[in-house]
């Protein structure tokens, strides 16, 4: 089928980089680029959380990943004891804990 097309040859030699160090920069550009985009701020965010989580007390105001707003009641190791409204308390993992919010965020309990 190749009546009406001439092939085309490349020229041995011809200027230019060779592929193995092009691909040997492709993949160090790419793993550059996936430490500082996705590696290093996702560690940066779970020592936060952990930094946040070790610093809970008796009284904080916190916020859970589900979006319950409660004062806290009781620490365990795991667990913590959310006030989210006047006698009612629920037990969470400490894990699930999203935020702390300032103190009197809070003004119904």
């Amino acid at each position: 089928m190749s009546f009406f097309i001439s092939p085309a040859y490349a020229e041995v030699g011809a200027g230019g980089m060779e592929s193995g160090m092009f691909n040997m920069l492709f993949l160090v550009g790419f793993a550059l680029i996936f430490y500082f985009f996705l590696w290093r701020p996702q560690a940066k965010r779970a020592k936060e959380h952990k930094a946040l989580i070790g610093g809970l007390s008796k009284g904080d105001e916190v916020i859970t990943a589900g979006g319950i707003i409660g004062k806290v009641v009781r620490l365990t190791d795991d667990y913590l004891v959310l006030e989210v409204s006047n006698g009612v308390e629920l037990k969470f993992q400490k894990a699930h804990v999203a935020a702390e919010l300032p103190k009197g965020t809070i003004k119904d309990i």
